[in-house]
């Protein structure tokens, strides 16, 4: 299940940046949510819902982002987030377990983690 969210909560004072940087690392869409929040579920290419989305803090409390995406590439995940504008915060690590891992950072700077499990 490349390009798919484990688990996240993705928070933003700029959620216009973020879909674009996700949607260009991941081919991500989004959708406004029915209720009373600005909140944007996230559709992945391979289809299926996250059970999470993209939350407009109105900046009235700290960007964030905690959550693992599965990839193809973690290296490649590496050089697309950099040329989308990101930050790679941690070159690839092989836990030793058979899982090769990077932290990131998005265009707002919320941290972010890829991983590929080689086995």
């Amino acid at each position: 299940m490349d390009n798919t969210v484990t688990w996240f909560e993705v928070a933003t004072a700029d959620p216009g940046s973020a879909e674009r940087f996700y949607g260009g690392l991941f081919g991500w869409t989004f959708a406004r949510d029915e209720g009373p929040l600005d909140y944007r579920l996230i559709g992945y290419p391979a289809g299926g819902q996250p059970a999470g989305g993209l939350f407009n803090t109105r900046g009235e409390f700290p960007d964030h982002a905690v959550f693992h995406v599965q990839v193809a590439d973690v290296e490649e995940t590496c050089r697309q987030t950099e040329e989308l504008g990101g930050k790679v915060v941690t070159k690839v690590i092989d836990d030793g377990a058979g899982t090769d891992f990077a932290y990131l950072r998005d265009t707002s700077g919320s941290l972010f983690g890829v991983f590929r499990r080689r086995s």
